[in-house]
């Protein structure tokens, strides 16, 4: 045989072999990747960034934009929907108000979370060595209660939207300033970074998806000029919340591919985005929005799942205890109610304007504010304000102080339940693998009972019981199965990480029955999430569910704070002081520089992940994570799994 022809032999040999090995992976389940789409290189080049809108919708605020703008379009996240029907009641969807405020416990807890706010103002000194002098709601009380406001103007110049020819729908600033008479219904449909599902008018999954599908067309037709016609030709970047459900996520993907006509789209996390604006390679992201404060280590474009951790409360809930706090000092404005849209942007202002987190400014102080209502004459009012400005932002740190009662204030990443769209998912992945292992380890018992001599017995039972924990869900027990989020323990739908799983449970315990393990653990995420971790808490806990060491140590030099709940004078020196007189003494030493980074570039820390999106929209890395519209329409969510930059 000539040696061409052994080659040509041996090359035969290899196929089948390749061809034998494509079977038993198909036997087992092992799922085969879909192939990137085929886009010629020629194309690929024409993706210009003006080409791509970078949308990242808040619970409050939309911001939307070209990757090639400066700044994106800012509206508030609402619209306003004209009744079907006459005589229809008004429905308007909760701004700073929220359940578990109303319970009897309600204000024992506030006055406790306030107690424990006193106690660390009263704790930490000045600059100047010297500790702060409290100041009392009754002084500044026995000034407000004798102020009268005074005239500006006869007319606020504050009008009412015109809706003299009926629009179907309003948006935005718009929505906020139709009149109460009016026939429409007011909804948000994004609350605390999940869609607002509600048992009331206009709270159904197809209602709220029709609500964001109006608001994201209204605003790309009106303030980028671009046809809804000529978005086929454009490409979208849709920021998801670093704990995001899954279905959600896939209706809103399916919505802008399919409904608004998105040729492509990428789908990535705010932690993430938030880096890529700020320029740090990784950090712990602390992104504190209006109504929910989100925590996640980012190491090198990866969120780590195990560091997440999701807080129910955020810039609002501080808004609200302020407006506690100014009626407690004997608030002028004495007709201000939470029900009322108009008063809580006044509120909102009044906070941003007067709250700070300086341990230095002390004593009270006058001030003034303005308010300007339509069909209402424009006031002034004068007010003295002590601790008070002090007391409502340090609500984050002591989050007892917001009220709240009977709420989970806590969530951790959920694993996924299955999709009937996606059969091949992990699920199925892992079941059929067990019993893969299960086969392949009762042929080699048989091959062990076969063998002549030696002590069986033992090998058998040792074979026995790990079939037995083959079986149960992946991360249970030490060591067993893997695990798509880095391996860690899991218990119905919630996943924790190994350090996780130690900082909750405790690790090197003794040994107990599984069960017992199991309905402790169920006891202990239960409980941990019933609790309202304040941010520095929280911050410690996420960064000590790293992995290793070292990632605990980038961590800790490089805290980046985003969003605009915690946009107060002295946060980033407040934060600062917490988190090294609380972090573990063992890092304290390992860790050269704390650091916390509230302006990155001095960028407004609102915009950054939004920053972020259009940063991703430049990379070359990027061309392989777009999921393109024929692909959604042939695969549906399984593309997700294959194309997004984190684990589905």
């Amino acid at each position: 045989m000539t040696q061409a022809e052994k080659e040509q032999e041996s090359g035969k040999e290899k196929e089948k072999e390749r061809d034998k090995e494509k079977e038993k992976e198909q036997q087992r389940g092992v799922k085969r990747p879909i192939a990137p789409a085929a886009i010629p290189e020629t194309l690929q080049e024409q993706i210009q960034s003006n080409f791509i809108i970078v949308i990242h919708p808040g619970s409050r605020t939309l911001r939307i934009g070209r990757a090639t703008d400066t700044l994106p379009v800012a509206v508030p996240h609402v619209i306003a929907r004209r009744h079907k029907q006459s005589g229809q009641p008004r429905f308007e969807d909760a701004w700073l108000l929220r359940e578990g405020l109303n319970k009897p416990e309600s204000n024992e807890q506030r006055q406790n979370g306030l107690k424990m706010v006193d106690q660390a103002i009263w704790s930490k000194k000045m600059s100047n060595g010297v500790r702060r002098t409290p100041v009392s709601a009754e002084q500044a009380r026995a000034y407000n209660c004798q102020i009268r406001p005074a005239i500006l103007d006869s007319s606020s110049r504050v009008k009412w939207t015109n809706t003299s020819q009926c629009p179907p729908y309003l948006v935005g600033e718009e929505a906020l300033y139709v009149n109460p008479s009016d026939c429409y219904n007011i909804h948000w449909p994004i609350v605390r970074g999940q869609l607002n599902i509600h048992s009331g008018p206009g709270g159904s999954l197809t209602a709220v998806l029709a609500d964001l599908e109006t608001i994201w067309s209204y605003i790309i037709q009106k303030h980028l000029d671009i046809p809804m016609k000529d978005l086929k030709y454009y490409r979208c970047i849709l920021l998801v919340p670093d704990i995001y459900n899954r279905q959600h996520v896939k209706e809103m993907v399916n919505m802008l591919l399919l409904n608004m006509g998105f040729s492509a789209i990428i789908v990535h996390q705010e932690s993430v985005c938030a880096t890529f604006g700020s320029g740090l390679s990784s950090a712990c992201v602390v992104d504190v929005g209006d109504q929910k404060t989100s925590i996640c280590c980012v190491e090198d474009g990866v969120s780590h799942r195990n560091s997440r951790l999701c807080l129910a409360y955020g810039g609002s809930d501080v808004t609200r205890t302020f407006f506690w706090l100014l009626q407690r000092a004997g608030f002028p404005y004495r007709d201000c109610q939470l029900t009322r849209g108009h008063d809580c942007q006044l509120l909102q202002h009044l906070k941003e304007t007067f709250c700070h987190l300086d341990q230095d400014i002390s004593g009270l102080q006058d001030h003034e504010f303005q308010t300007r209502f339509p069909e209402a004459p424009a006031l002034l009012f004068q007010i003295r304000l002590g601790d008070e400005k002090l007391q409502a932002p340090m609500g984050l740190f002591y989050p007892t102080t917001f009220g709240i009662v009977g709420q989970k204030m806590t969530s951790l990443q959920h694993r996924s339940q299955g999709d009937s769209e996606d059969p091949h998912d992990e699920h199925y992945l892992l079941a059929t693998q067990n019993k893969q292992d299960q086969s392949s380890k009762s042929a080699a018992d048989r091959k062990a009972v076969s063998r002549p001599g030696g002590c069986l017995e033992g090998e058998m039972s040792c074979q026995g019981r790990m079939g037995e924990m083959s079986d149960m869900p992946r991360g249970c027990g030490s060591g067993v199965g893997s695990n798509a989020g880095g391996g860690g323990v899991m218990h119905g739908d919630i996943e924790l990480g190994p350090a996780q799983g130690d900082c909750l449970i405790g690790a090197g315990e003794v040994e107990e029955p599984l069960s017992t393990h199991l309905s402790r653990k169920t006891a202990i995420i239960s409980q941990f999430e019933s609790k309202a971790l304040g941010l520095d808490k929280a911050v410690l806990h996420s960064i000590d569910c790293c992995a290793s060491d070292e990632t605990k140590r980038k961590m800790y030099s490089s805290i980046l704070v985003v969003g605009g709940g915690l946009l107060f004078h002295g946060a980033q020196e407040f934060l600062l002081h917490r988190i090294i007189n609380k972090m573990p003494p063992s890092f304290r030493r390992l860790v050269d520089n704390v650091e916390v980074i509230t302006r990155p570039k001095d960028m407004d820390p609102r915009l950054i992940s939004w920053k972020g999106g259009a940063v991703l929209a430049c990379l070359d890395t990027t061309q392989e994570m777009w999921i393109h519209q024929r692909e959604w329409q042939r695969f549906g969510v399984r593309m997700l799994r294959e194309r997004a930059a984190f684990v589905w």
